[in-house]
């Protein structure tokens, strides 16, 4: 009997699983983590590599697929053409660098990362003749999951909210995308709570990141950077972390390459979290020795406003395996470096941000050195999250306030306000 090309397998236990069966966690009640004999779908590295280059007008997810996950049939594939996100090097205006690039998966099809994964995980719902999917989300990944079940004919998304906890912007995406959009008075936490609870009781298709086939899709982002670097490896990859299924996903990624011998070295990773939000920082901190979940105080990062991270040992598991660090940035802090980078005329959400500010606070500490390369994971677009941005320039008190001013309507008084 031929062996699977991809199995599931618990993070803890070991134990496998038929990747069609629908389940997200082990028996033994850890995650599971989506295997691929890789061997089989790229048997060489050097010929993956170059046919790369002829397959650029591809969209992203097919172009990388025999990675990503090569088990999903292309015809199930369900697209928004997302993916190919630009990759700004910002190195002139911060020389304390080797380099410093930021990946904008805002630039995505709903203006988020989240699209990445779902591309697998609805498809693969689609494969398996799901007509429900549901997640619990501060808002991106509701977005990404509306639009991408919207696109399948006969699929039905729900999504779940901590009302009044996500921005108008976001709120706006899930109901027009045409979800079942329910606002839960609770935060993040209690909500994903429910959706555990219902999926298990409801034939319901969990989109989540404890859903594991989600997690490879967001692999792209860490390998498509590469690919535009030219396989070249930066010393450092800085991405802000909430539930922790994106960097478990970078991580994943990254060393699926290093084991095809596609890149020829690892690069160390930094999650950095909100002070009122940091339950793996705090971990880290205390040596990996257990996560305590936390009530996650409200911060502008409202999308990593998460006290307990349901990626958590995943994510534990990639850093050790990276070298990796945790670092926490203050709502200051965060705010301050948005408007900077928002400056350069590359528009960021709060939460990329906080990857912005703890790149600088890293450098600041030579935990990153002079010499170093870096390319941040700037997670969503700034057009989200309006508010925030509103709000921080309409207060002279905040160092890089841009406030807008009113006059009467004559010549003087604009010459005036212009310092002409």
């Amino acid at each position: 009997m031929t062996a699977p090309l991809s199995i599931f397998k618990c993070i803890e236990c070991s134990k496998e699983y038929d990747i069609r069966d629908i389940r997200y966690r082990c028996d033994c009640g850890h995650l599971l983590e989506v295997i691929h004999d890789l061997n089989i779908s790229i048997p060489n590295a050097g010929d993956w590599k170059a046919s790369l280059d002829g397959r650029m007008g591809e969209t992203a997810f097919f172009r990388y697929q025999d990675i990503l996950f090569p088990s999903l049939p292309k015809e199930s594939i369900i697209s928004l053409q997302e993916g190919d996100t630009p990759l700004y090097d910002i190195s002139h205006r911060f020389p304390e660098f080797g380099s410093l690039k930021l990946k904008h998966e805002g630039m995505n099809p709903t203006l988020s990362f989240k699209d990445r994964g779902m591309v697998a995980g609805v498809s693969w719902a689609n494969d398996l003749g799901c007509k429900h999917v549901i997640c619990a989300s501060t808002g991106d990944t509701s977005a990404a999951m509306a639009a991408y079940a919207g696109a399948v004919p006969n699929m039905q998304g729900i999504v779940l909210l901590p009302k009044g906890k996500i921005s108008p912007e976001q709120l706006a995406q899930a109901i027009t995308y045409g979800a079942r959009t329910v606002g839960i008075e609770t935060d993040f936490d209690g909500c994903m709570k429910l959706v555990q609870e219902l999926t298990e009781k409801h034939s319901i298709y969990l989109l989540n990141s404890m859903n594991s086939v989600r997690i490879e899709g967001q692999k792209a982002i860490g390998i498509e950077t590469l690919h535009q670097m030219n396989w070249k490896v930066p010393d450092w990859f800085v991405i802000p972390v909430g539930n922790a299924g994106n960097i478990s996903a970078l991580g994943k990624g990254l060393r699926e390459l290093y084991e095809l011998g596609i890149i020829d070295k690892l690069p160390r990773l930094a999650g950095v979290q909100t002070q009122g939000a940091s339950p793996l920082y705090k971990s880290y901190k205390n040596g990996y020795a257990e996560l305590i979940p936390q009530k996650a105080k409200p911060t502008k990062a409202s999308a990593i406003q998460i006290g307990d991270p349901v990626s958590y040992q995943k994510a534990v598991g990639e850093l050790q395996h990276f070298n990796g660090i945790v670092e926490a940035v203050s709502e200051t802090e965060l705010m301050d470096w948005k408007a900077q980078i928002d400056k350069l005329g590359i528009s960021i959400c709060p939460n990329s941000s906080v990857a912005v500010a703890g790149t600088i606070k890293l450098r600041d500490a030579e935990i990153i050195k002079v010499n170093e390369d870096v390319v941040v994971i700037l997670t969503a677009h700034g057009s989200k999250f309006s508010n925030a941005s509103v709000e921080y320039h309409e207060d002279s008190s905040n160092t890089f306030a841009n406030q807008t001013k009113t006059i009467d309507p004559s010549l003087h008084s604009l010459e005036m306000v212009l310092d002409l």
